[in-house]
């Protein structure tokens, strides 16, 4: 019982740090805070009593930017504004964000031509699409002396995809396969 509370009370302690609200107006206890106009100007070292009498007096709110400066920063703005900007912001930066999955390819050291070029293509294609592709030669049974063969088809494909795609992996055995991963060239601006 001792244990499970302590895990609770972490993984409260935990969620509240990454759900964390700014705090505002009456909930500012500090006894001097530095305080920041709506235009971004620097008005001083107030009272947090004080500070908040002149938000009040504009209409606006005080909300607490920095607490960890001696003493904390405090800036005067419109909260539900200000919420609903970083809202914004948030949603934004995750519809940016790309979370690359990896993609496999699979083959045996004895393909043929077409049927190389084919998983090729297939590479390429999850390349350009900002996914790692996973390239894997399968062996049987004692295919597995031909280790050699394995590694040059699998330099030939990372030589084939250079111009789109760099090396995280070099190739490496995993049991009965050899595995290579590729993954797509950042942009060089």
């Amino acid at each position: 019982m001792y244990r499970y509370f302590n895990v609770c009370q972490i993984s409260k302690q935990l969620k509240n740090k990454y759900n964390e609200k700014p705090i505002i107006n009456e909930r500012i206890k500090f006894p001097k805070v530095r305080l920041i106009d709506v235009l971004g100007a620097q008005l001083g070292i107030y009272s947090s009593d004080e500070a908040l009498k002149i938000a009040i007096e504009k209409g606006l709110d005080l909300v607490m930017i920095s607490d960890k400066s001696e003493p904390p920063v405090c800036r005067i703005i419109d909260y539900g504004k200000y919420k609903f900007t970083q809202e914004k912001k948030a949603k934004e930066a995750k519809k940016k964000q790309h979370n690359a999955s990896i993609k496999e390819v699979k083959m045996r050291y004895k393909i043929e031509e077409h049927d190389y070029n084919v998983r090729l293509n297939q590479a390429l294609r999850f390349l350009q699409s900002g996914d790692k592709v996973k390239v894997t030669v399968i062996f049987r049974g004692r295919e597995i002396q031909h280790l050699n063969l394995a590694i040059e088809l699998l330099n030939k494909m990372s030589k084939d995809l250079s111009t789109i795609a760099e090396i995280q992996q070099s190739p490496s055995r995993d049991g009965k396969n050899m595995i290579m991963i590729l993954s797509p060239q950042k942009n060089k601006n």
